[in-house]
């Protein structure tokens, strides 16, 4: 793997990170999600740019760990670029959750297995 791609996933895992801390923050509850903008603003933000940075990985890259959903995810990027306003809070809310902590396990375990 090349070193700017494991860059690359570094800053994918911070961003996992800064959605894992909103939700701690802000309350891990669909209810305190829907109820607050600020809260969907910025972690719909932070998976705008995990999406971004998938854009950047190498082909070469994602070859190598086909384990992670990168069609999805870059998928999931440009439902927030485009359609936000269309977006659903219930599957929002799930990709915060139950996908987010699954992708940064999968990142981790790519930076551990390329050392």
């Amino acid at each position: 793997m090349r070193p700017s791609d494991r860059v690359i996933l570094q800053k994918m895992i911070a961003y996992c990170d800064d959605i894992l801390d909103m939700v701690a923050q802000f309350g891990d509850s669909f209810d305190a999600y829907r109820r607050q903008k600020p809260y969907q603003y910025a972690t719909a933000m932070c998976i705008l740019q995990i999406g971004e940075l998938v854009n950047r990985l190498s082909e070469e890259a994602m070859a190598e760990t086909v384990q992670v959903p990168w069609r999805l995810i870059r998928a999931m990027r440009n439902v927030f670029a485009h359609n936000y306003d269309r977006a659903e809070p219930a599957l929002m809310w799930q990709t915060l959750t139950e996908d987010i902590p699954v992708l940064k396990r999968q990142l981790q375990a790519v930076l551990e297995a390329e050392a």
